[in-house]
């Protein structure tokens, strides 16, 4: 393991407390790296995941967020499959998105702002809708050049009929009523049932 991980000034109570629930789910990890040989997206990643948990384990809150480890994990659930421990090392990895987006951490905040607007568009009209998704992503960035690094990609799926063009108004099926009672539930059991209680 890297020295530097462990050698750095100790965590405060804040960053411990904040940790807390995840320490929890990953405590009994034995660093053996099977997460990190399994990751797709691993190479992609400035921390592999078992130098993560070592880090979560350790109380490191602001060396965590400083990394976009958590950020790249798709949900794929490979590492969680193969943990010899059967440690829910994805759910941990949502865990700590909840954390970057309630902080709101400036290094993730065009991630942040992906997923808002994504829900958003989708409590909106009961669907994604691409092109109102992708408005309200670039206008949220605040940068006018955002979209353009997107427009390869974006030309490209129009080519293959894969977004569809126009503006279409809320669909007739709103899905506010499911939203509101996912709200409720969170502030019943005072903890987000994922990111969405995070705005």
């Amino acid at each position: 393991m890297n020295p530097q991980l462990t050698s750095a000034l100790p965590a405060t109570d804040d960053d411990r407390g904040a940790l807390n629930d995840i320490r929890g789910m990953v405590n009994a990890c034995i660093q053996c790296g099977t997460c990190s040989a399994s990751c797709p997206n691993a190479p992609d990643m400035d921390l592999t995941p078992r130098k993560m948990w070592r880090l979560v384990i350790l109380g490191r809150l602001s060396d965590v967020m400083d990394s976009r480890t958590f950020i790249l994990c798709s949900d794929c659930y490979t590492c969680t499959l193969r943990c010899p421990r059967g440690l829910p090392l994805t759910a941990a990895m949502e865990a700590l998105k909840s954390i970057s987006f309630a902080r709101r951490e400036a290094r993730h905040r065009s991630s942040r702002l992906f997923y808002e607007t994504f829900m958003q568009t989708v409590r909106r009209h009961g669907r994604i809708r691409e092109m109102a998704f992708m408005t309200r992503y670039f206008t949220a960035m605040k940068s006018p050049l955002a979209a353009f690094r997107f427009a390869p990609l974006g030309l490209k799926l129009m080519g293959k009929g894969k977004v569809e063009m126009g503006f279409a108004g809320p669909s007739g099926k709103p899905l506010d009523a499911l939203f509101e009672k996912v709200a409720a539930l969170e502030r019943k059991t005072g903890a987000p049932l994922g990111k969405e209680g995070h705005r």
